[in-house]
């Protein structure tokens, strides 16, 4: 009689995951589209080992945001909607208007809808570093320049 063999499921471990840096730029990439695909990297999705409960992802720079598009009419209709919790405390801010002021802020905001909404999802999206222009500080960690086919 032969010994049954199973075959073991593979979790990879905080040391065993390789972690990269990639540039990308965002002039002239849709917004919802470039979120997804950074969101993709950030999470580990990308990796044979990917382990839903892990951070196993990678780091993302993106610059350029300012230079980030909208399809249709959503450049001048999109808003962004923030409560403070206290009456009149509500703001809503037009696209178009935080662009030129705030670009970092649009993309980190629909990264992070992406993301998970819990413990993990915090810890991910502080590996993603978004610059209004093109350049950036992260030279050190040698960063490969990442294409998306959008």
């Amino acid at each position: 009689m032969s010994k049954r063999t199973t075959q073991r499921t593979f979790h990879a471990s905080e040391e065993e995951v390789d972690k990269k840096w990639y540039v990308v730029d965002a002039e002239g990439l849709v917004l919802g589209r470039l979120a997804a695909n950074v969101a993709r990297i950030l999470r580990g999705k990308h990796k044979p080992i990917f382990s839903p409960h892990m951070d196993n992802g990678d780091f993302v720079i993106i610059v350029n945001a300012g230079k980030v598009r909208l399809t249709g009419k959503r450049e001048e209709q999109k808003s962004y909607f923030t409560y403070s919790g206290y009456p009149g405390g509500d703001k809503t801010r037009m696209f178009k208007d935080l662009i030129k002021s705030n670009p970092q802020y649009v993309i980190e905001h629909a990264v992070r809808g992406m993301l998970p909404h819990n413990r993990l999802g915090r810890r991910l999206i502080k590996k993603l570093k978004v610059y209004a222009d093109a350049g950036h500080p992260h030279e050190a960690q040698q960063p490969q320049e990442l294409k998306f086919e959008i």
